[in-house]
């Protein structure tokens, strides 16, 4: 891995904050990703299942987490399991997790081979009623893919078809979401390493370089300050290009005039960041640009305030909504019959702004936590309003990170990163 390792402590936390949920005399079993095949012996990249490594802070394929906390023997209330590692495979595929690298990582005493589960695991089970199943319940969540775990899963039903069946999703959603000092400093960094890239690009951005250049300036600045790349897969959006949402072809030169949205950050031991900036490819916003700037400026910079304990964030997209309604009204995009007549299901400002203004950030770009709950200090949200408009040729989006606090606005994980335009177009024209 190229980030410095993390602090068991965070896991042996996480852990003890999952049992804590977990019914009398219950087991909770957690997989690693599969690796997934292109074709011929080419694989994709392996990305660890962040449930996993939320719990346990394995980074490597073929590890399974086992939490018993009512076992009857101590050593058995925490186990993992991993590869058997060998020198062939140290030659071919480099340094694998030992036992005792394995505890070091994560802070799990007891650590057995991969090859010894179903045998442990039999014993187990005869001391356990419920078994917790790690089912993928993400609200965007569209998986066709069968996964390691769905076939742990079938075999388990198969194999103790007397036990009950519970789900870890829940408590997942709960815990994952409010984050521990340690992950803030994590997401911190990630930020950091944003900063940079988009520091460099502001420099290096003309028009007739091409979408897929500031996509590489990027990738070279996150790579050499010890992240993988992307948290997710980059939209360079110019031109009109922006107003398709997940634009990712970024395959376009840019031209003089154009504006250039561009969604993406980087990752930083697993833990994303979630940046969205637009700048003008000449380095000036023309007056029409400058408004409409500003405009998605001042409902980030509204809707930021609103994000603090005790907001529904289903509420909470309905106030952005009003305030953008507000913006586009004074854009002329709207006109007050516009509003008046406006369908309650879909409000008006939806022609202009049509996405959410917030979700959930951690391991997970779209991370997991509660959202039919108040919101608590220690979660961390995106703000990302934007107005797109096709017949203009152009979409501005803006988006920061911030840490709900006890008390107070949230802290924007992301404060440092130029988003004022007269800051722009300074660092853009030096």
């Amino acid at each position: 891995m190229k980030y410095h390792q993390i602090s068991n402590q965070l896991f042996i936390k996480n852990r003890k904050k999952f049992m804590a949920l977990m019914k009398p005399k219950s087991i909770a079993v957690f997989n690693s990703n599969d690796i997934y095949p292109i074709s011929a012996d080419s694989t994709m990249p392996f990305e660890q299942h962040r449930d996993i490594f939320y719990l346990s802070g394995a980074d490597q394929e073929e590890t399974i987490l086992v939490l018993f906390p009512d076992a009857m023997d101590k050593k058995h209330r925490e186990i993992m399991f991993v590869r058997e590692t060998n020198e062939h495979i140290a030659v071919w595929e480099g340094a694998k997790l030992t036992k005792e690298k394995a505890t070091e990582v994560s802070g799990i005493e007891t650590i057995y081979w991969l090859t010894d589960f179903d045998k442990i695991f039999f014993d187990i089970m005869t001391e356990a009623d419920t078994v917790y199943f790690n089912t993928n319940e993400h609200y965007r969540q569209s998986v066709e893919t069968q996964t390691r775990e769905d076939r742990f899963i079938a075999k388990c039903k198969n194999d103790f078809p007397a036990h009950q069946w519970a789900k870890s999703n829940p408590i997942l959603q709960q815990i994952r979401g409010v984050k521990e000092p340690e992950e803030i400093a994590l997401m911190q960094q990630a930020c950091d390493i944003t900063e940079k890239g988009f520091r460099r690009i502001l420099e290096f951005t003309k028009p007739g370089v091409w979408e897929y250049d500031l996509e590489a300036e990027f990738l070279h600045e996150f790579i050499r300050n010890r992240s993988k790349g992307f948290a997710y897969t980059p939209i360079i959006a110019s031109g009109n290009n922006a107003n398709v949402l997940h634009y990712i072809e970024n395959n376009q030169q840019l031209r003089d005039g154009d504006l250039i949205l561009m969604d993406l950050a980087a990752e930083y031991a697993n833990y994303a960041s979630d940046m969205t900036r637009t700048i003008p490819a000449n380095g000036k916003f023309t007056a029409r640009q400058r408004a409409v700037y500003d405009a998605v400026l001042r409902v980030k910079k509204e809707a930021t305030k609103m994000l603090v304990p005790g907001t529904i964030w289903a509420e909470y997209h309905k106030e952005v909504g009003k305030i953008m309604t507000s913006e586009l009204l004074g854009l002329g995009l709207l006109d007050k019959a516009d509003v008046q007549n406006e369908d309650a299901t879909w409000p008006a400002y939806k022609k202009y702004f049509m996405h959410g203004t917030s979700h959930h950030i951690g391991l997970d770009t779209h991370d997991y936590g509660e959202l039919k709950t108040p919101m608590k200090a220690n979660m961390v949200f995106t703000v990302e309003p934007g107005i797109y408009i096709p017949a203009e040729g152009m979409g501005i989006r803006l988006e920061d990170d911030v840490v709900i606090q006890e008390t107070g606005e949230p802290v924007n994980l992301m404060k440092n990163i130029p988003i004022e335009a007269n800051e722009i177009e300074e660092l853009m024209q030096a």
